[in-house]
């Protein structure tokens, strides 16, 4: 398809018109009409959750959210982009906390008042069950907790949709560092790593990573061997 042939849409940035392709991202299509983004635009792979947008239909008074990198414009599109989501972050030393229901529903009780609406699930980028990884954290299974919630963006999706004002990401990280801390059994690999990186045995290995170009590196993170 030539340039000649992509159809034109409308879309309005903080409420200017502008009319771009329609085969752009949001995040490409605010720098087609002009916008140099210097924040809120972060890998543009949908991996860093920098670019958290906020936008309604022309017609249409429902508020609807998405990753700027993820999501294609649309003819009438208002757009409003904001550089993150804020929610509430429980202030805790993790020495000083157990991984129990008891301690946790001190530091989130909010995860309490969870509706099982599934307005999380449907609006994660990454489709992650974060209903589910909610429910473990309810009942002190921080190890299922961290397994489900591991590919967490902290996006903050997920809490422009909650009606129970929880912040899942926050309270899946505090039960990510808790099974961490307390759960999770030593991993012989990694010590032996950790220490090889000490003594400097991996040196050489590691100049070369600092060295490579993109296409190396690129083909050493894609046929690495994944650990079982």
């Amino acid at each position: 398809m030539t340039r000649d042939q992509v159809e034109m849409v409308d879309i309005y940035i903080m409420g200017k018109r502008y009319r771009v392709p329609e085969t752009l991202t949001i995040i490409d299509a605010m720098e087609y009409a002009g916008y140099r983004l210097t924040r809120g635009c972060g890998c543009r792979a949908g991996f860093c959750g920098a670019c958290a947008t906020v936008y309604r239909m022309e017609g249409d008074y429902e508020l609807k959210v998405g990753l700027a990198c993820q999501t294609k414009v649309e003819n009438g599109m208002y757009l409003a982009q904001i550089p993150f989501f804020p929610g509430r972050k429980a202030k805790y030393e993790l020495e000083e906390i157990e991984p129990s229901v008891a301690h946790f529903a001190q530091l989130y009780p909010e995860v309490y008042r969870c509706l099982g609406c599934s307005s999380c699930n449907k609006v994660c980028p990454q489709d992650i069950d974060v209903m589910q990884y909610i429910a473990y954290l309810q009942r002190g299974d921080f190890a299922k907790a961290a397994d489900l919630s591991f590919d967490c963006l902290m996006c903050g999706l997920c809490v422009s949709r909650c009606p129970a004002n929880i912040v899942h990401y926050n309270a899946a990280l505090a039960g990510r560092r808790l099974y961490s801390r307390y759960l999770a059994k030593p991993d012989p690999f990694l010590a032996k790593r950790a220490r090889a990186i000490k003594d400097g045995e991996l040196d050489q290995e590691i100049d070369e990573l600092v060295n490579a170009d993109k296409e190396k590196l690129q083909e050493l993170y894609n046929n690495r061997e994944i650990e079982k």
